[in-house]
């Protein structure tokens, strides 16, 4: 017979998730109805309202080491369902923040798309196709993936060898900085 491991109960977790997210997760009452229009259930290693459950019960090292909060492509289909209300997608999209921070990302190749696609549009104002495609199959230790696409997409005009100028892309980095200046001053 197989004995679970039961984690005890962070209070301060489920605090710091509610602050974060705006939501009060206790008001769940696990109808289900989440997890039955996510698109994504099918791949989820915990079911969205299973996830709420484990936050509800503070089961930090669960919740954040979870591959379906890195998983969720933040659709939104589980906000509208929730009859609570309750912005699903939002505590979804903290816990990957509280599990960036923890250190427990489960999801490399996510967090690796994650980090070339904010560095793209830190850099250029906007999003620099080629340069994420290329910066995330580096990370991913699969320089060459996809590789023969990149002719046929530069011949329709789909991507660009060289990142386009915006204006404004001195506002989009100082954002980037003032997220970078809060967040020291909070850690």
């Amino acid at each position: 017979m197989e004995t679970i491991q039961v984690e005890s109960i962070d209070k301060g977790f489920i605090a710091t998730v509610e602050r974060e997210s705006g939501q009060q997760v206790a008001q769940c009452y696990q109808c289900g109805n989440c997890t039955a229009g996510c698109p994504l259930t099918f791949a989820f290693d915990i079911p969205v309202h299973q996830i709420m459950r484990l936050l509800q019960v503070g089961q930090k090292d669960r919740v954040l080491r979870s591959h379906a909060i890195w998983l969720c492509a933040t659709c939104e289909t589980c906000t509208t369902r929730c009859p609570r209300e309750i912005d699903v997608a939002r505590v979804m999209d903290v816990l990957r923040i509280l599990s960036r921070r923890a250190g427990t990302v489960s999801e490399q190749g996510v967090r690796a798309f994650y980090d070339s696609f904010l560095d793209s549009v830190k850099s250029h104002g906007r999003l620099y196709e080629l340069g994420v495609i290329m910066k995330y199959n580096l990370q991913t230790k699969r320089p060459f993936t996809d590789a023969a696409l990149g002719p046929k997409l530069l011949g329709k005009g789909k991507i660009h060898l060289l990142p386009g100028t915006i204006k404004g892309a001195g506002a989009v980095k100082e954002i980037f900085k003032r997220f970078a200046h809060k967040r020291r001053n909070e850690g």
